[in-house]
């Protein structure tokens, strides 16, 4: 795993993940790799220091294709609340469902997605959730929703939402055994 630390001063920062605040000072690093258990071991060393995640993609880099993941805090925080995160990749959906309901029911919160390559071939879905270690958990529920047809996606998403759903993030993942799926990942808390 490489990382390197960067020093913004006076910038702003907006994120679908969560933003840090926004004050001078913002420290960032840059985890990236092509192995979801290291991507895990750093997100959560990186947590235990205060950062936060900020944003996640997955593709070509000079490193080849990794999946890239951005923390942050800021410097001017005396005590950084401490992170943890989990890393749930499959090409299975049944397995990624099975996955988030056991998260969600420990208080992990959806923080971003991505598609990596497998050494099969095909992609894997990449979603990384985490929570702040030192606050009483609260419990999630997770739909995933996976699809061929926009369509379908259409009016299950919009049947997701009537049931308190928030559509969290959707990627496209073309996997060895279902072809190309379109795959939504929605929660609510409980």
């Amino acid at each position: 795993m490489r990382y390197i630390s960067l020093v913004f001063f006076g910038c702003s920062v907006l994120s679908a993940a969560e933003p840090v605040a926004s004050e001078p000072g913002t420290i960032y690093q840059v985890l990236a790799t092509n192995k979801t258990s290291t991507l895990e071991r750093e997100l959560n060393t990186a947590g235990r220091e205060g950062f936060r995640i900020i944003d996640m993609m997955g593709g070509e880099t000079l490193g080849g294709n990794e999946m890239v993941a951005v923390v942050g805090k800021s410097r001017d925080e005396a005590e950084s609340p401490r992170f943890e995160y989990l890393v749930l990749a499959t090409n299975k959906t049944s397995t990624m469902q099975k996955e988030l309901t056991q998260a969600g029911a420990q208080g992990f919160v959806y923080k971003g997605q991505t598609v990596a390559q497998t050494t099969f071939g095909g992609q894997e879905v990449v979603l990384v959730l985490g929570r702040e270690m030192d606050s009483p958990p609260k419990n999630y529920a997770y739909r995933l929703q996976a699809t061929k047809r926009t369509k379908t996606m259409d009016r299950e998403l919009n049947e997701a939402a009537a049931a308190g759903f928030k559509l969290m993030g959707t990627t496209v993942s073309k996997t060895a055994f279902a072809g190309q799926e379109l795959v939504s990942i929605l929660m609510r808390e409980d």
